[in-house]
C-alpha cells in the first residue's frame, strides 16, 4: 500500500506539472505555436507632408572642366547608360543647353530624342528656337519632329505657331496630325486660321484633329457634320464655313479661358 500510494503520489505530480504546460482543452492556435499579436499601425504621410529632398539644379555658368564633362556626355545619350547621362545633364542645370542643343544633331535618332526630353525635364526655355528648327526640319524623323514640337510647345507655345503652319503643310499625315492637335494647347490667335485651312485636309483624321481643336479654342458651335464618312469635297465645304465665321469675328474675338474639369462626385 506504501508503494502504491508513492506512485499514485507520482502521477498526481505529473499530471499537475503537464497540467501547466498544455492545456486540456488546446485551441488550434496552440497546437501551431503562440498566437500572433497585432501591432498598431501607422498609415504614411500624405504627399504634400512628406519631405521630398533633391539636389538643387546648377545655375552658375559652367567651367571649363564642366562643359567638357558635359560634351562627353552626348554619346552616352544613346545606349545602356542613357538614363544616367540625361540625368547629369540635369545636375548640371540650364546652362548647359547650349551642349544639348548640339545633341539635336547627333546622328543617333534616340540620342536626339532623348536629348530633346532632357531638354524638357530642364524647363529649358532657351531651348524652344531649337527645337522649333527641329520640329521644321524635314530630314528629321517624324517621331524627333513631333516630340520637338509637343515640349516647344509646353515651354513656350506663343512661339510655335511657326511650327505647326510649317508642320501642317508637311506630306508625311502624321506629322501633320500632329500639328492639328498639338495646336489646341497653342492659346494664339495666330493659329486660328491654320487650323481653319488645316479642315479641308486629304486625310479625314487630320481634318478631324483640326475641327476639334478648333471646337476647344473657340467654342464656335458649327452644324453637325459627318466627319467619319466626309469627303475632300465636304471638308472644303466645311472649311469655307470656319473661313467665313472667321472673317466675321477675327477682330474682336478673344481666346476663351479654358474650362476647367468638375470635381468628383462626392458620394
Amino acid at each position: 500500500m506504501p508503494h502504491r500510494n508513492y506512485l499514485a503520489m507520482i502521477g498526481m505530480a505529473v499530471a499537475a506539472a503537464v497540467s501547466l504546460v498544455v492545456p486540456l482543452k488546446a485551441s488550434s492556435a496552440d497546437q501551431f505555436g503562440p498566437i500572433p499579436v497585432q501591432i498598431p499601425y501607422e498609415l504614411p504621410p500624405k504627399t504634400q507632408d512628406a519631405l521630398v529632398e533633391s539636389v538643387p539644379q546648377n545655375t552658375k555658368p559652367l567651367s571649363p572642366e564642366e562643359l567638357q564633362r558635359a560634351e562627353a556626355l552626348l554619346p552616352l545619350l544613346e545606349g545602356k547608360q542613357e538614363f544616367w547621362a540625361m540625368g547629369e545633364f540635369v545636375h548640371l542645370g540650364e546652362p548647359v543647353v547650349p551642349v544639348l542643343v548640339k545633341g539635336l544633331t547627333m546622328p543617333g535618332p534616340r540620342a536626339r530624342y532623348n536629348a530633346i526630353e532632357t531638354i524638357s525635364m530642364l524647363k529649358a526655355v532657351s531651348a524652344v528656337p531649337a527645337l522649333i528648327i527641329t520640329a521644321k526640319d524635314p530630314n528629321e524623323i517624324p517621331r524627333v519632329r513631333e516630340h520637338a514640337l509637343r515640349v516647344a510647345i509646353r515651354l513656350d507655345p506663343a512661339k510655335t505657331p511657326e511650327a505647326i503652319q510649317v508642320m501642317s503643310k508637311d506630306a508625311n499625315s502624321s506629322i501633320r496630325k500632329t500639328a492639328a492637335f498639338e495646336g489646341r494647347y497653342v492659346r494664339e490667335k495666330s493659329i486660328i486660321p491654320i487650323l481653319i485651312e488645316m479642315v479641308a485636309d486629304d486625310e479625314r483624321f487630320v481634318a478631324l484633329s483640326a475641327v476639334q481643336s478648333l471646337w476647344i479654342l473657340t467654342r464656335h458651335e458649327t452644324e453637325f457634320h459627318d466627319w467619319e464618312t466626309s469627303t475632300k469635297q465636304d471638308r472644303l465645304e466645311w472649311t469655307a464655313e470656319w473661313t467665313d465665321w472667321w472673317t466675321a469675328q477675327k477682330d474682336s474675338f478673344q481666346i476663351p479661358e479654358p474650362r476647367r474639369s468638375s470635381p468628383p462626385r462626392q458620394g
